[in-house]
């Protein structure tokens, strides 16, 4: 089990990797080894992810969630496949962690009579400087 966060954890069999060649820079070892770490998790038939969690971490994901609801975390930063499960694997956890805490809502609020004041004066001097730009002299 992957501890997220005392009420969170995932099963370890939840998650598939698969290793994939790396694209970019580093040399004959690109062509060779196959670094890159796709790691998939499916998001909508995890048991583990509570309801609320589930739909936050989809949004929060965007693109990395396949039309299926399985979210693939392509990591390939480094040049050992270790060092790659490990970041894939952090970037999860990192993920679900900021979907399980539930957004804060909005408080609506009312500017204050000083701001709007200020509001209504900035917006009597941009009239008078653009009045001054017209061709035609101003009505007296």
């Amino acid at each position: 089990m992957i501890r997220i966060s005392d009420s969170i954890a995932i099963d370890e069999r939840e998650i598939a990797e698969s290793f994939v060649r790396a694209s970019g820079p580093g040399g004959q070892n690109v062509n060779k080894l196959a670094t890159a770490v796709q790691l998939r998790f499916d998001v909508r038939r995890s048991r583990t992810l509570p309801d609320d969690v589930r739909a936050r971490l989809e949004r929060l994901a965007g693109r990395r969630v396949t039309q299926d609801g399985v979210l693939v975390i392509t990591a390939q930063r480094y040049r050992t496949q270790e060092r790659n499960r490990v970041d894939a694997l952090e970037r999860l956890v990192d993920l679900i962690r900021r979907a399980a805490v539930p957004p804060v809502p909005r408080r609506a609020t009312k500017p204050t009579a000083g701001a709007r004041r200020r509001r209504l004066d900035e917006k009597g001097r941009r009239s008078a400087m653009k009045k001054l730009r017209s061709a035609r002299p101003p009505p007296e």
